[in-house]
């Protein structure tokens, strides 16, 4: 899952980043208005974290524009302001959450979890194929009873897999769901991460279940039809 977060506020957009970027989401970050606006309408994100209060463009104009121009990513507003006027604002222009600052950590995190469920896209906490279960709300991953030591990113991309059972799912398609903007398309980080999983999955001595179509991706699927890497 891929977020983007506009907040002028460096220190609390770090602190976002960072908790976001723990729980496996791939996070993209801007601290103008009019900056944030261009990436959520080039990049396809799951979800928009905006602060209301930005320089540019403020966030109930960010999202305005954006429903104007038929984008119906979840957006989540964030504001000092917890007036009711403020939030029946933020929700006419179109968002479809609004917090206050100051927040905790784990009040944000539901909020995520609860706004990407309603896309349809997470349809459960847990997700399972074969002998694999993957408990999203704990950030838990099994093979049979034995636990999986993944890192964020190995859990992102399990994850995505595992929406997809058995579908072929290309590289193209991971780098923008599951890594943000910094990384280098020219490199193999794809590759090596799904090299890392796989070892991890058949470290017990069973089906590795991730396999790669050569030339175009992977798909998570049960024998040894496909080619490993």
């Amino acid at each position: 899952m891929r977020v983007l977060i506009v907040e002028d506020d460096q220190k609390v957009c770090r602190f976002l980043e960072r908790a976001l970027r723990e729980e496996g989401y791939a996070v993209d970050a801007s601290h103008h208005g009019g900056d944030g606006l261009a990436k959520a309408r080039i990049h396809p994100y799951d979800l928009h974290v905006l602060d209301v209060m930005l320089p540019g463009q403020s966030g109930l104009d960010i999202t305005r524009a954006l429903r104007e121009g038929g984008v119906k990513t979840p957006i989540l507003l964030l504001t000092a302001r917890d007036s009711t006027g403020d939030i029946v604002a933020g929700l006419d222009a179109g968002a479809d959450d609004y917090l206050t600052k100051p927040f905790s950590l784990d009040e944000v995190l539901a909020r995520v979890r609860a706004l990407l469920r309603r896309t349809g896209e997470v349809r459960t906490d847990e997700l399972r194929y074969a002998d694999l279960r993957l408990d999203r709300v704990r950030h838990e991953a099994y093979r049979g009873s034995e636990p999986l030591d993944l890192t964020p990113r190995e859990f992102a991309l399990l994850e995505y897999l595992l929406l997809r059972p058995e579908a072929v799912v290309r590289r193209t398609e991971l780098l923008e769901k599951v890594w943000d903007l910094s990384f280098d398309p020219m490199s193999n980080v794809v590759d090596v991460h799904m090299a890392n999983l796989r070892r991890k999955l058949r470290s017990g001595g069973g089906d590795p279940l991730v396999q790669t179509v050569r030339g175009v991706g992977y798909t998570l699927r049960e024998g040894s039809s496909g080619t490993e890497r």
